[in-house]
Protein backbone atom coordinates (compact mmCIF):
# COMPACT_ATOMS: atom_id res chain seq x y z
CA UNK A 1 0.00 0.00 0.00
CA UNK A 2 1.34 3.47 -0.88
CA UNK A 3 2.18 5.84 1.94
CA UNK A 4 -0.51 8.44 2.57
CA UNK A 5 0.22 12.12 3.20
CA UNK A 6 -2.23 14.79 4.34
CA UNK A 7 -1.27 18.29 3.20
CA UNK A 8 -2.83 20.95 5.42
CA UNK A 9 -2.53 24.17 3.46
CA UNK A 10 -5.06 26.95 2.79
CA UNK A 11 -3.25 28.53 -0.17
CA UNK A 12 -4.70 26.66 -3.13
CA UNK A 13 -1.71 27.07 -5.45
CA UNK A 14 0.75 25.89 -2.80
CA UNK A 15 -1.46 22.93 -1.88
CA UNK A 16 -1.85 21.94 -5.54
CA UNK A 17 1.90 22.13 -6.14
CA UNK A 18 2.62 20.02 -3.06
CA UNK A 19 0.00 17.46 -4.07
CA UNK A 20 1.33 17.18 -7.61
CA UNK A 21 4.93 16.84 -6.45
CA UNK A 22 4.18 14.26 -3.76
CA UNK A 23 2.00 12.19 -6.08
CA UNK A 24 4.81 12.16 -8.63
CA UNK A 25 6.92 10.53 -5.89
CA UNK A 26 4.35 7.79 -5.39
CA UNK A 27 2.49 9.10 -2.35
CA UNK A 28 -1.27 9.07 -1.95
CA UNK A 29 -2.12 12.68 -1.13
CA UNK A 30 -5.14 14.35 0.43
CA UNK A 31 -5.50 18.10 1.01
CA UNK A 32 -7.20 19.84 3.93
CA UNK A 33 -7.63 23.64 3.57
CA UNK A 34 -8.56 24.32 7.21
CA UNK A 35 -7.50 23.20 10.65
CA UNK A 36 -10.94 21.80 11.42
CA UNK A 37 -10.92 19.70 8.25
CA UNK A 38 -7.43 18.42 9.08
CA UNK A 39 -8.41 17.50 12.64
CA UNK A 40 -11.44 15.55 11.40
CA UNK A 41 -9.55 13.70 8.68
CA UNK A 42 -6.62 12.66 10.86
CA UNK A 43 -9.09 11.26 13.39
CA UNK A 44 -11.07 9.28 10.80
CA UNK A 45 -8.50 8.28 8.15
CA UNK A 46 -5.04 6.75 8.15
CA UNK A 47 -2.10 8.94 7.16
CA UNK A 48 1.59 8.17 7.47
CA UNK A 49 2.62 11.82 7.56
CA UNK A 50 0.82 15.15 7.95
CA UNK A 51 2.44 18.19 6.31
CA UNK A 52 1.02 21.03 8.39
CA UNK A 53 0.99 24.76 7.71
CA UNK A 54 0.63 26.90 10.83
CA UNK A 55 -1.25 29.88 9.41
CA UNK A 56 -4.72 28.52 8.72
CA UNK A 57 -8.20 30.04 8.74
CA UNK A 58 -10.02 29.48 12.01
CA UNK A 59 -8.13 26.91 14.06
CA UNK A 60 -4.41 27.42 13.43
CA UNK A 61 -1.86 24.67 12.94
CA UNK A 62 -0.49 24.66 16.48
CA UNK A 63 -3.99 24.33 17.94
CA UNK A 64 -4.70 21.38 15.67
CA UNK A 65 -1.39 19.73 16.52
CA UNK A 66 -1.89 20.11 20.29
CA UNK A 67 -5.44 18.76 20.06
CA UNK A 68 -4.28 15.71 18.10
CA UNK A 69 -1.53 14.93 20.58
CA UNK A 70 -3.92 15.37 23.52
CA UNK A 71 -6.17 12.75 21.92
CA UNK A 72 -3.23 10.36 21.66
CA UNK A 73 -2.89 10.57 17.87
CA UNK A 74 0.73 9.72 17.07
CA UNK A 75 0.74 10.30 13.29
CA UNK A 76 4.02 11.89 12.19
CA UNK A 77 3.67 15.65 11.66
CA UNK A 78 6.00 17.87 9.65
CA UNK A 79 5.35 21.58 10.08
CA UNK A 80 5.85 23.48 6.82
CA UNK A 81 5.58 27.21 7.43
CA UNK A 82 6.97 30.66 6.74
CA UNK A 83 7.42 31.24 10.49
CA UNK A 84 11.18 31.02 10.80
CA UNK A 85 12.18 32.34 14.23
CA UNK A 86 13.80 30.13 16.86
CA UNK A 87 10.79 30.70 19.12
CA UNK A 88 8.45 29.47 16.37
CA UNK A 89 10.50 26.30 15.90
CA UNK A 90 10.58 25.61 19.64
CA UNK A 91 6.81 26.12 19.95
CA UNK A 92 6.17 23.79 17.01
CA UNK A 93 8.37 21.00 18.29
CA UNK A 94 7.14 21.40 21.88
CA UNK A 95 3.56 21.14 20.61
CA UNK A 96 4.28 17.69 19.23
CA UNK A 97 5.71 18.17 15.74
CA UNK A 98 8.21 15.57 14.54
CA UNK A 99 9.99 17.94 12.15
CA UNK A 100 9.96 21.61 11.11
CA UNK A 101 10.73 23.00 7.65
CA UNK A 102 10.65 26.68 6.72
CA UNK A 103 9.27 28.13 3.48
CA UNK A 104 10.73 28.66 0.94
CA UNK A 105 12.21 25.18 0.82
CA UNK A 106 13.81 22.76 -1.62
CA UNK A 107 11.31 20.10 -2.66
CA UNK A 108 14.01 17.41 -2.54
CA UNK A 109 14.56 18.22 1.14
CA UNK A 110 10.83 17.97 1.87
CA UNK A 111 10.73 14.52 0.24
CA UNK A 112 13.79 13.39 2.19
CA UNK A 113 12.23 14.50 5.46
CA UNK A 114 8.93 12.79 4.68
CA UNK A 115 10.77 9.56 3.87
CA UNK A 116 12.57 9.78 7.20
CA UNK A 117 9.29 10.29 9.07
CA UNK A 118 7.70 7.33 7.29
CA UNK A 119 10.64 5.14 8.34
CA UNK A 120 10.34 6.33 11.93
CA UNK A 121 6.63 5.65 11.89
CA UNK A 122 7.16 2.09 10.71
CA UNK A 123 9.78 1.46 13.38
CA UNK A 124 7.45 2.73 16.12
CA UNK A 125 4.36 0.92 14.88
CA UNK A 126 3.14 -2.11 16.75
CA UNK A 127 3.35 -5.18 14.51
CA UNK A 128 -0.01 -6.42 15.77
CA UNK A 129 -3.63 -5.33 15.56
CA UNK A 130 -6.65 -7.06 17.01
CA UNK A 131 -9.99 -6.99 18.75
CA UNK A 132 -11.43 -9.62 21.07
CA UNK A 133 -10.13 -13.02 19.97
CA UNK A 134 -9.12 -11.76 16.51
CA UNK A 135 -5.41 -11.06 15.93
CA UNK A 136 -3.51 -9.64 12.95
CA UNK A 137 0.27 -9.71 12.57
CA UNK A 138 1.34 -6.95 10.17
CA UNK A 139 4.82 -8.41 9.66
CA UNK A 140 3.92 -12.01 8.90
CA UNK A 141 0.50 -11.02 7.46
CA UNK A 142 -1.17 -13.77 9.47
CA UNK A 143 -4.72 -13.45 10.80
CA UNK A 144 -6.27 -15.75 13.39
CA UNK A 145 -9.36 -15.95 15.54
CA UNK A 146 -9.30 -17.93 18.77
CA UNK A 147 -6.00 -19.33 17.53
CA UNK A 148 -7.51 -20.62 14.27
CA UNK A 149 -5.74 -19.31 11.16
CA UNK A 150 -7.87 -17.34 8.68
CA UNK A 151 -6.73 -17.19 5.07
CA UNK A 152 -7.28 -13.75 3.52
CA UNK A 153 -6.48 -12.37 0.09
CA UNK A 154 -4.17 -9.34 -0.09
CA UNK A 155 -7.14 -7.00 -0.57
CA UNK A 156 -9.10 -8.57 2.28
CA UNK A 157 -6.06 -8.18 4.53
CA UNK A 158 -5.74 -4.48 3.66
CA UNK A 159 -9.47 -3.97 4.20
CA UNK A 160 -9.42 -5.65 7.61
CA UNK A 161 -6.25 -3.78 8.58
CA UNK A 162 -7.92 -0.44 7.87
CA UNK A 163 -11.06 -1.37 9.80
CA UNK A 164 -8.98 -2.56 12.76
CA UNK A 165 -6.96 0.64 12.83
CA UNK A 166 -10.22 2.51 13.31
CA UNK A 167 -12.09 -0.11 15.33
CA UNK A 168 -15.17 1.29 17.01
CA UNK A 169 -15.38 4.06 14.39
CA UNK A 170 -17.60 3.90 11.33
CA UNK A 171 -15.54 3.86 8.12
CA UNK A 172 -17.35 5.10 5.02
CA UNK A 173 -17.23 3.63 1.54
CA UNK A 174 -15.61 6.90 0.40
CA UNK A 175 -12.76 6.31 2.83
CA UNK A 176 -12.33 2.67 1.81
CA UNK A 177 -12.33 3.63 -1.87
CA UNK A 178 -9.55 6.14 -1.23
CA UNK A 179 -7.49 4.32 1.41
CA UNK A 180 -7.75 0.66 0.35
CA UNK A 181 -8.56 0.77 -3.36
CA UNK A 182 -6.54 3.95 -4.01
CA UNK A 183 -9.43 5.46 -5.98
CA UNK A 184 -10.19 9.14 -5.63
CA UNK A 185 -13.93 8.81 -6.13
CA UNK A 186 -16.68 6.28 -5.59
CA UNK A 187 -18.67 4.69 -8.40
CA UNK A 188 -21.59 2.25 -8.25
CA UNK A 189 -19.27 -0.47 -9.57
CA UNK A 190 -16.66 0.22 -6.89
CA UNK A 191 -19.37 0.28 -4.20
CA UNK A 192 -20.41 -3.19 -5.34
CA UNK A 193 -16.80 -4.38 -5.20
CA UNK A 194 -16.38 -3.00 -1.66
CA UNK A 195 -19.63 -4.62 -0.53
CA UNK A 196 -18.57 -7.95 -2.04
CA UNK A 197 -15.23 -7.83 -0.22
CA UNK A 198 -16.96 -6.94 3.06
CA UNK A 199 -19.32 -9.90 2.59
CA UNK A 200 -16.41 -12.31 1.99
CA UNK A 201 -14.46 -10.84 4.90
CA UNK A 202 -17.48 -11.18 7.20
CA UNK A 203 -17.94 -14.80 6.15
CA UNK A 204 -14.32 -15.63 6.95
CA UNK A 205 -14.13 -13.62 10.18
CA UNK A 206 -17.58 -14.09 11.72
CA UNK A 207 -19.31 -17.17 10.27
CA UNK A 208 -18.15 -19.69 12.88
CA UNK A 209 -18.24 -17.43 15.95
CA UNK A 210 -21.18 -16.17 18.03
CA UNK A 211 -19.59 -12.74 18.60
CA UNK A 212 -19.72 -10.82 15.32
CA UNK A 213 -17.00 -8.28 14.56
CA UNK A 214 -17.68 -6.83 11.10
CA UNK A 215 -20.78 -4.63 11.23
CA UNK A 216 -22.61 -2.72 8.49
CA UNK A 217 -24.08 0.65 9.41
CA UNK A 218 -26.75 1.08 6.76
CA UNK A 219 -26.27 4.15 4.61
CA UNK A 220 -23.06 5.14 6.42
CA UNK A 221 -20.36 2.47 6.18
CA UNK A 222 -18.73 -0.30 8.21
CA UNK A 223 -17.27 -0.75 11.67
CA UNK A 224 -15.31 -3.43 13.50
CA UNK A 225 -16.54 -3.96 17.06
CA UNK A 226 -17.61 -6.84 19.26
CA UNK A 227 -21.33 -7.47 19.03
CA UNK A 228 -23.20 -10.45 20.45
CA UNK A 229 -26.51 -11.23 18.68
Amino acid sequence: MSNAVLVVEDEQKVAAALQEGLESEGYVVAVAPTGEDAFFRVNTERFDVVVLDLTLPGRDGLEVLRALRQRGVDTRVLILTARDTLDDRVKGLDSGADDYLVKPFAFAELIARIRALVRRGRAAESPRLGIGDLSMDLWTRKVARSGRSIDLTAREFELLEHLLRFQGQVVSRDTLAREVWQERGRTPTLDNVIDAHIARLRKKIDHDWPVKLVQTIRGVGFVVREETP
